[in-house]
């Protein structure tokens, strides 16, 4: 199951890490990425802090960590790769894992429904 935060990314939570990434919302809005800036692993982060960077054509997006944490994967295939995000952004596009430190912050995250309705 997907959460959501407000600045449009997505965490898929498994055991105490989450895989984070923008959703299909954002990287609609961004259009064609040409390049990510990924975290560096074992870099911590609270909740809501930047963590990485896309950018676009049009634009360079901050990616916000949505939980506080240490990272502990980056997807280096969007080195090479960055329209991932585009082609995949909830699969293959994933942006980096972070250890969660707060369990309880996952639980404040937006549903799939309420993020619906922030998007109408």
């Amino acid at each position: 199951m997907l959460k959501y935060t407000t600045d449009h990314e997505w965490l898929r939570v498994e055991g105490d890490v989450a895989t984070i990434g923008i959703t299909p919302y954002a990287q609609e809005q961004l259009g064609d990425l040409v390049f990510v800036e990924l975290p560096s692993l074992g870099a911590r982060f609270e909740q809501g802090g930047p963590a990485a960077v896309v950018e676009s054509v049009k634009a360079a997006s901050d990616v916000f960590a949505p939980v506080t944490g240490e990272i502990v994967a980056v997807n280096d295939k969007l080195t090479n790769e960055p329209g991932l995000v585009n082609s995949d952004p909830t699969g293959e596009g994933w942006l980096f894992r972070i250890k969660i430190t707060d369990k309880s912050e996952v639980d404040a995250l937006l549903d799939e429904a309420a993020y619906k309705a922030i998007l109408d």
